[in-house]
């Protein structure tokens, strides 16, 4: 997965590219600066950016969450191991008397 950045800072998704510049909604709220004026941008609103001002970065994917059954069933086998750990060390124990 990977995100992309205006001026590597701010979220942006890229709604259409062509050869010069390309048009990017915001994502998230920022302050950019235009002609030495800071212009403020809200979400969702749509600017036209050059393509080198927009910087793709990569992610890692969300991580996926265990099933409920999966947890219960590692639950189960721990109990079963330290079940048969003491069934062991209790015969252990009388065949050593």
């Amino acid at each position: 997965m990977s995100e992309l950045y205006y001026k590597g800072l701010y979220r942006v998704k890229v709604v259409t590219e062509s050869e010069g510049y390309w048009i990017v909604e915001a994502l998230e709220d920022f302050k950019d600066c235009i002609e030495g004026e800071k212009v403020p941008v809200k979400a969702g609103e749509r600017r036209i950016v050059q393509p080198i001002d927009v910087i793709k970065k990569d992610t890692l994917p969300p991580m996926v969450p265990e099933h409920a059954y999966e947890l219960q069933l590692e639950k189960k086998v721990k109990r079963m191991v330290e079940e048969f750990e003491k069934k062991e060390s209790s015969n252990s124990n009388l065949s050593s008397s």
